[in-house]
Parts: structure tokens; C-alpha cells; sequence
């Protein structure tokens, strides 16, 4: 009887187990001051973007949605930010978790960025891992490593304050 106990508690806590296991397999060995890992972002103007060739630029890797209001929140500060000090070597990617359907939506939103925005196609971020909950950003600095991980900042949005408090330091 003890076994058929623990065999329903392992087989109940297997899905989770799963899930966890994998999702750290999944993700690179994101860990603050460690060489940041590439990402492509095809952006709605045509062009792509690819972190490891903006070596020497301060990226800001942002993802988001049009239905996200934390989002809608960020999205102005990231881009007078971004308008400000591009001069000084920063560059954002706004990457949409929105799907194909809203395209349009993206496009329209896209167009009041100051910086290159585009569909994600998935949750997945590459080595970044999956994308739980938006808004979320990782930060590299100009060498190349990464200087700020959103994933282990719940309920992180920026504001000018934090731009200027994270962001400045790094320029």
C-alpha cells in the first residue's frame, strides 16, 4: 500500500518535475556577468537584428505584447530612453509574444517604437529559455555579457528612474 502511495504522489508531481527539469535544460547558463547568448530579431521594417553583432552597444532585449498593459506602461519609457542616448551606444529589441493574428496591432504599436520591433514566434527565447510572463528584459552590457536578467526580476517594468538607475552605469 506504502509503494501505490508513493507511486501516485511521483507520478502526480511528474508533469512539474518535468516541466522544471526542462525548462532550466532549456534555458543557457544565464547568470549575471557571463557572455549573453545570441538572439535574432526579425523585425516588422524587414531587417534583422542579431545581438552578437551589436557587440560594443549596450542592449536592452524587451519582450512584450499588445494586450500587456505592465507593457503599454514600459513600452513609452524603453522608447524615449532608446531616443535619447542611441547616440551613446544603447539599442533595444522589442520582441512581441503577440501572435500572427495580430500583426496588424504589432505593426501599429511598432510604428510609436523608437527601436526595431518584431514577432517572436513563440514563448521560447532561444538559450534566453521560455518567457513566462511579460514584461520581461535581460540587459547586455558592451563586452557582450549579460547585465541584468528579467527573469529573476518579477514584476520588473521600467520606468525612467530604472533606466537611468541600470541602463546609465553601463554607457
Amino acid at each position: 500500500m506504502r509503494c501505490n502511495a508513493l507511486n501516485s504522489l511521483f507520478l502526480l508531481h511528474l508533469p512539474l518535475w518535468v516541466l522544471l527539469t526542462c525548462s532550466t535544460v532549456a534555458r543557457a547558463d544565464l547568470t549575471v556577468g557571463a557572455p549573453a547568448p545570441d538572439l535574432v530579431l526579425h523585425a516588422v521594417d524587414g531587417h534583422d537584428y542579431s545581438v552578437a553583432n551589436l557587440r560594443g552597444k549596450v542592449v536592452i532585449l524587451v519582450f512584450w505584447a499588445t494586450w500587456c498593459s505592465p507593457c503599454q506602461q514600459e513600452l513609452p519609457a524603453l522608447t524615449a530612453f532608446a531616443e535619447e542616448h542611441a547616440a551613446q551606444g544603447v539599442q533595444i529589441l522589442g520582441f512581441s509574444l503577440d501572435d500572427a493574428g495580430n500583426m496588424n496591432q504589432v505593426r501599429a504599436l511598432a510604428k510609436n517604437l523608437r527601436f526595431p520591433a518584431g514577432l517572436l514566434g513563440s514563448a521560447w527565447a532561444g538559450e534566453y529559455g521560455r518567457i513566462w510572463r511579460i514584461p520581461m528584459t535581460f540587459v547586455i552590457d558592451r563586452s557582450g555579457r549579460l547585465a541584468f536578467d528579467g527573469q529573476n526580476q518579477p514584476g520588473w517594468v521600467w520606468n525612467k528612474e530604472k533606466l537611468n538607475s541600470r541602463i546609465m552605469p553601463l554607457l
